[in-house]
């Protein structure tokens, strides 16, 4: 049974919206967003007919990729760099999530109180 989390988590990652509405959506030029596909900041999906396609987690990051660069004065090299932080980032913080959970089931199993 998919959980309620799991399943935001499904539907995040649905490509739901052409180029064209994405576009609107930020209020950037759809040659923009071809632009950072070519730069490697993001790949939409495609659709049988190789229309892109983006998810809603590919508008967040395109959200986050608009905030550096406008916001922050970010070029898309440093786009880039801070990106792949904020992936390792989390990718450590899961990572350190599941050491604390064995941690608690060994802390368990050996009879460990504080």
């Amino acid at each position: 049974m998919t959980n309620l989390t799991d399943q935001n988590a499904l539907d995040n990652d649905e490509p739901y919206y052409v180029i064209s509405v994405v576009a609107r959506m930020l209020q950037v030029h759809t040659q923009t967003l071809r632009y950072y596909e070519r730069e490697g900041l993001l790949e939409p999906a495609r659709s049988k007919g190789n229309i892109r396609l983006y998810s809603r987690s590919d508008i967040d990051k395109l959200r986050r990729i608009k905030t550096l660069i406008d916001d922050l004065g970010i070029n898309l090299a440093g786009v880039q760099v801070v990106l792949h932080m904020s992936e390792r980032m989390y990718d450590m913080e899961r990572e350190i999530q599941k050491l604390n959970h064995q941690l608690d089931e060994l802390k368990n199993n050996m009879g460990y109180r504080r």
